[in-house]
Parts: structure tokens; C-alpha cells; sequence
């Protein structure tokens, strides 16, 4: 971990970036021969991709109605509990975020309105790799479930035996995700970007993932499919005084380095003693876990930083723009107002970070990067698009007309004026 006292803020952009932005070129060029190879070869190519990835020899893609109705016979019954309690809570959340039609008249005559749409075929990529985050499973399906996207399929890594996590179809039938399928990494978002013989092509791509995968959902909009957000390598920004619990931060701190190498952690403190104990307290924690290797390269670009004050601490958060964002602070609650860039935010320090992961009801698929300064989590929105409409009376139109052609011909645009101009003397007509 580095360590910094009171850095100038000239140094700012570079304890901003991600550890991941170096290799940013390299990357690409990767994914872009994936892409292209699914694009063109189709399930032959994702074959070979998952063989020398994942090890798995694939003879189908699809996973069947019994493999899903096994993995409910074979999980454990508390977390079969677990995933039912954590979609509950995650559903009455997103109920809550559904939108309501809007009509306006906004002059007489002339009423607009606005309808949610869902989406019609969307795309859930669900990690596997280091860890099965079926959690991101109800993450995602939930809300689409909710929005009533007509077609929702998933795609997955399986292991090399070429079967998936039993707690991932598990999550998935509770969410009523029916459509699963066995690949991964960039080749997945590249499946279901173009599709293949077995891998229909969606309109939008959900869901987080290494580097690579963020790198060809990204490529993905260059062909006619939208994407949530960019959400890559997990980030936590934690801010806290001299009242905060060690403990309590160590173990946010080491909880987005455990998602993998590429993980970054971040401590804003004004409290010296506090930036003294921690690593500490860190490296007693870290040495009790079961990944401490991999985490050992996430901590190698995360940082400890001890700062004048707390606005100077927020300032840099919003610059940051973190995924996560910890506030454990005695005045959590105030400082929540100054917060402008930040995925989902964790008020006091009862919040963890991980309530937010699994089961308090927000959503977990968050814009990482960066990007938190334009894009939000995903919500029920994200699964829907608004489709305006507009209806106008003889009178509306009348009463419009001078405005809409006096804007049109002020920039030259005749047939749209024209348009306005000859229902006017229609409409003249018939009220006459």
C-alpha cells in the first residue's frame, strides 16, 4: 500500500487513476480479435475460447431445465434462504423505482406524454472466475424481471467440468431467469452482441467484469448494442475520522481487494493515529484470509491518505468518483450532502459495504473507472427505455403554428414549416 500525508493537489490525477488504465491499448486490441473471431466463427470460436480459458470442453451451451431444478435439490437450505431473503429485499426496492406515465398539456390542445418501455431482449453477464457472484444474478435479473423485459438470457462461465455454480441457477430461478447459458470473459459480451448459432444477440448488456469484459461491452456499442454502464474492477473510497473502528475499516478496505488483483482501495482519514494503526490492523486481518496472495496485488495499487480536512477529503472523493463510497464519519450524515460523483454510497459505521453487495435492496452493479461522475447504478430504469408521444387538437395546432414555423423557417427548414402551415388552414376550415 502507499502511503501519503497531505499530497499536493497537483498529485491528485495520479492518485485518482486506475491501475488498470496503463494496459488500456493492450487490452483492446484483445478483445477487438475476440469480438471479431465470435462474430464471424460463432459457437466454434466460443468453444475454443472457453477451452483455453476456463478448460471446459462444451458440446452445449444451453443450460437445461433439470440442471436448474437439481441445483434447488443440492444447495444448502440456508442459503437457499439467503437468496430468497436478499431478493425480497431487492424487489421491494426496485418496485419502488418504477415510473409512472406523465401527460401534460402543456397549451391547449396540445398534450404530451411519456410511457416506460421495457426493453425487449436483454443480456445479464453474471462473473465467475475468482469468485460465482450469484448475487449479481438477482442484482440484475430482479429489476429486469420487475420491468418486464420480455426476453432476459444470462451468460456465465462454467468450470471445467463444464458445469455452472448450483447457487447461481439457484438465483436464477428464484429471479425467473430461465435462459442460461455456459460462457465467458469478452467472448460472452461478444455472443450475445452479434449472436451465435446457439447465443441469441440481445439489445442491451448488463452486468460487471474484469477489464476485458468491461473493454468489449464497451466495443459492443460500436455494433448496435447498448450496455449498461461501464463497470469494471471493483473500487471502494473509504472516508474516516478518529472516531472510526479500525476494525470496522480494515475490513471494508480488504473487502474490494479480495474481488481481484485489479481491485483498488482507497482510506481518506484526517486522523494520524488512525493512519498509523491501520496497516496494522490490515496486515493482522489480511494474514486470516484465504486469498491474501491475490489480495496482496489489489493493496500494491491502494492507498492510505491522510488529509487537512474533511472537505478537502470530499473534494477528492468526488474527483475519484468511487464505485463504493464508506462514509465512517461522526458527521456521516452531513457530509452525505456534499457527495456528487459516487456509485452507492454506505452512511456510519454500521453500514458495511458488503449490505449493499447482497441484500440491503440497492443495487450492486455500479460504474467503476470513473464513470460514477456521469452514470448511475442500475435501477428499473436501466431495463426500460420512454417512449414520448404527442397528440394535437385542430385548435392545438392553430394555436402552435406561428411558433413551430417561425422557428423552422428561421433555420431553413421549409417542408417542416409547410407541415405546420397546411394543417393551420385545414384546421381553419373545419372550426369555421
Amino acid at each position: 500500500m502507499e502511503i501519503l500525508r497531505y499530497p499536493d493537489r497537483h498529485e491528485w490525477s495520479r492518485l485518482t487513476a486506475r491501475a488498470m488504465a496503463s494496459q488500456a491499448s493492450q487490452v483492446a486490441a484483445t478483445v477487438r480479435s475476440i469480438m471479431d473471431d465470435v462474430a464471424s466463427r460463432g459457437d466454434e470460436a466460443l468453444r475454443e475460447y472457453e477451452l483455453r480459458f476456463t478448460g471446459s470442453s462444451l458440446s452445449d451451451f444451453a443450460v437445461s431445465d433439470e440442471e436448474i431444478e437439481r441445483a434447488s435439490s443440492l444447495l444448502s437450505p440456508a442459503l437457499r434462504h439467503a437468496i430468497e431473503s436478499a431478493a425480497q429485499n431487492i424487489a421491494d426496492f426496485h418496485r419502488a423505482e418504477i415510473p409512472s406515465p406523465v401527460t401534460v398539456e402543456t397549451q391547449p390542445g396540445v398534450i404530451c406524454m411519456q410511457r416506460p418501455v421495457a426493453i425487449e431482449r436483454v443480456g445479464l453477464y453474471i462473473p465467475g472466475g475468482n469468485s460465482p457472484l450469484f448475487s449479481t444474478v438477482l442484482m440484475l435479473a430482479v429489476p429486469a424481471v420487475i420491468a418486464g423485459c420480455p426476453y432476459i438470457e444470462l451468460c456465465t462461465p462454467a468450470g471445467s467440468d463444464g458445469n455452472i455454480h448450483l447457487a447461481i441457477l439457484y438465483a436464477a430461478k428464484v429471479a425467473g431467469v430461465g435462459r442460461i447459458f455456459r460462457t465467458g470473459g469478452a467472448q460472452a459480451i461478444a455472443a450475445m452482441t452479434f449472436g451465435t448459432e446457439s447465443i441469441p444477440r440481445v439489445d442491451k448488456i448488463f452486468g460487471p467484469g474484469n477489464r476485458y469484459v468491461m473493454e468489449a461491452k464497451q466495443q459492443a456499442t460500436l455494433h448496435g448494442c447498448a450496455i449498461d454502464m461501464p463497470a469494471g474492477p471493483s473500487e471502494v473510497l473509504v472516508i474516516a475520522d478518529s472516531n472510526a473502528n479500525p476494525t470496522f475499516v480494515a475490513s471494508d478496505f480488504l473487502s474490494q481487494a479480495e474481488h481481484g488483483p485489479d481491485s483498488q482501495s482507497i482510506l481518506l482519514t484526517t486522523s494520524e493515529k488512525l493512519l498509523d494503526i491501520l496497516p496494522g490492523v490490515i496486515d493482522e486481518m489480511l494474514d486470516a484470509l484465504p486469498r491474501r496472495d491475490m489480495m496482496l496485488h489489489s493493496l500494491d495499487h491502494s492507498r492510505l491518505i491522510l488529509m487537512h480536512d474533511d472537505d478537502e477529503m470530499m473534494e477528492f472523493s468526488n474527483q475519484y468518483a468511487p464505485e463504493h463510497l464508506i462514509l465512517n464519519h461522526r458527521d456521516a450524515d452531513r457530509l452525505c450532502g456534499n457527495v456528487r460523483n459516487a456509485g452507492s454510497v454506505f452512511i456510519g459505521p454500521w453500514s458495511p459495504e458488503s449490505a449493499g453487495d447482497y441484500a440491503s435492496g440497492t443495487n450492486h452493479t455500479l460504474p467503476t473507472s470513473g464513470y460514477a461522475r456521469a452514470y448511475s447504478g442500475v435501477n428499473i430504469d436501466s431495463f426500460m427505455k420512454k417512449i414520448t408521444f404527442q397528440k394535437l387538437t385542430a385548435d392545438g395546432i392553430a394555436t402552435l403554428a406561428p411558433v413551430v414555423v417561425a422557428m423552422a423557417e428561421a433555420e431553413s427548414l421549409d417542408a417542416h414549416a409547410l407541415a405546420a402551415k397546411v394543417r393551420t388552414s385545414a384546421g381553419n376550415q373545419i372550426l369555421q
